[in-house]
């Protein structure tokens, strides 16, 4: 039998390099996920309701509209969201003082506490990953990610333009 070496075809640097990072953003996206349902059990709301809650560290009140458009997702929607919230009294509904048709919501003592507990978590969380990372490898590590997040918008940016 001729002596016949397998040829293995490798592929060229960018193509193996788009793989990779397709499969560290997959891997990094599923985590997230995980950590999602997680956040789900243990605040006993959807990934959606703590997403609400968390428009208003900065916000005392918020309509459905800038809900709806901070969340980019129907009013419909967050109507359902809010009135969900609301039967959990996280959040409430009162008159707005200049316009009487519009609804102004607000955290409740409950809802204000809620948040604090998903910003601890949250905290907590990414401080134990920090604290994983070599001190000298975490300011590399992050300008990284900045660059990453950076050239995602981008990359996003073009497909939404065309």
């Amino acid at each position: 039998m001729a002596n016949q070496s397998a040829h293995v075809h490798f592929p060229p640097i960018e193509e193996f390099q788009t793989l990779k990072l397709k499969e560290l953003i997959y891997e990094i996206v599923k985590c997230c996920e995980d950590r999602r349902i997680y956040e789900n059990q243990k605040f006993g709301i959807p990934y959606a309701a703590v997403q609400c809650l968390l428009l208003f560290r900065d916000e005392r009140y918020l309509t459905v509209k800038t809900i709806a458009l901070r969340l980019e997702v129907a009013k419909s929607r967050v109507t359902k969201l809010i009135n969900g919230l609301i039967d959990k009294n996280l959040v409430k509904r009162i008159d707005d003082p200049q316009d009487s048709r519009v609804k102004l919501i607000s955290l409740t003592p409950e809802g204000r506490e809620k948040v604090r507990e998903i910003e601890t978590f949250h905290f907590e969380l990414h401080n134990k990953l920090l604290k994983r990372i070599h001190p000298h490898e975490r300011e590399g590590l992050l300008a990284c990610l900045e660059n990453l997040k950076y050239y995602m918008d981008a990359v996003k940016q073009e497909l939404i333009e065309g």
